[in-house]
């Protein structure tokens, strides 16, 4: 992973921008939309640029760059001009500072990239490539785009306005994760447009008691993640544990939920304990195993079991 990805808090935080063209335009688009203070240094800016400045959505200092202008109190700085040589001089003044800085379509000079975003209001998804293949991000994005619900905005607003009442009524955090998900899952909630349909959906969903037996899930590793069936990625995000072969491939193990607990076992004695102790604590279960291996069919019983798809 060549770059750790994260959601930065910028409201009310301020930021340097040099250059004033249509790159710098599109970075104070965002930056301002994300509540930052940007200070522009250019002789000249864009229109649109003009227009926030115009607004007092940004400040303008109407010169050329001169180090002096660098400061400590700056978050972040970007380069944006179409001088190679003063985007540097920007990147350095900013690394004598210890300032984090982006001189834009020039990798070796950033410390920090922009993904490519889908906005779906309090939900944002970011892409990224390294910036290795912009193109290629940009077909991912649209094919996300195109599958991912436009309610989302409404969704995140109406759960997040129930957080502290669902802490309320079921006080620990497993099962208020397991009604989070019976609530998404719900026929209701995919297809709701307002928040009263939500609320409906909601309430049912409270009122409804549901004892969650525990279930254990059985499923094939190979050579090849992208062979798993949609039902098995569901599945994996539902699990609270995960057992492994030890020959399990690490990028099956890494598509489980994130804070479910991997366990690795070496032999049937071994996982026949992991898995009582499991359903004793309730937990819903997966286990990988390798298709050339039949010695747990005894141990499996009658539990679900999925073969990858090419099998």
């Amino acid at each position: 992973m060549q770059y750790f990805p994260l959601f930065l808090d910028l409201k009310g935080k301020p930021v340097l921008v040099v250059g004033g063209g249509e790159v710098a335009s599109r970075k104070v688009d965002s930056l301002v939309r994300a509540g930052s203070q940007v200070t522009i240094v250019s002789p000249t800016i864009d229109a649109y640029l003009q227009r926030l400045v115009d607004q007092q959505e940004c400040y303008w200092i109407q010169n050329f760059y001169s180090q002096d202008m660098m400061d400590k109190r700056y978050v972040q700085v970007w380069a944006t001009t179409d001088n190679p040589e003063l985007n540097h001089q920007v990147h350095a003044d900013a690394k004598a500072l210890g300032l984090l800085v982006n001189v834009v379509d020039d990798q070796p000079y950033c410390d920090f990239i922009t993904p490519s975003m889908i906005n779906r209001g309090r939900i944002q998804v970011a892409i990224s490539s390294g910036g290795a293949s912009p193109v290629l991000v940009r077909n991912i994005r649209e094919k996300l785009e195109a599958q991912l619900p436009q309610n989302l905005s409404i969704l995140a607003d109406f759960s997040s306005s129930k957080r502290n009442h669902i802490k309320q009524v079921m006080p620990d955090v497993d099962s208020r994760r397991k009604f989070w998900e019976r609530f998404f899952s719900h026929p209701g909630v995919e297809s709701a447009a307002s928040r009263q349909a939500l609320e409906e959906s909601y309430q049912q969903v409270l009122t409804t008691t549901q004892i969650e037996p525990p279930t254990v899930t059985w499923l094939e590793y190979g050579s090849d993640v992208e062979l798993l069936s949609l039902k098995a990625m569901r599945l994996m995000q539902q699990a609270e544990l995960v057992l492994h072969e030890s020959a399990c491939p690490f990028g099956f193990v890494d598509l489980v939920r994130r804070d479910a607990e991997r366990e690795e076992f070496v032999s049937e004695g071994e996982l026949a304990e992991k898995l009582a102790f499991a359903r004793e604590q309730g937990l819903r279960i997966v286990v990988f195993v390798s298709p050339q291996n039949a010695k747990y069919r005894l141990l499996r019983g009658q539990d679900l079991f999925l073969k990858l798809a090419s099998q």
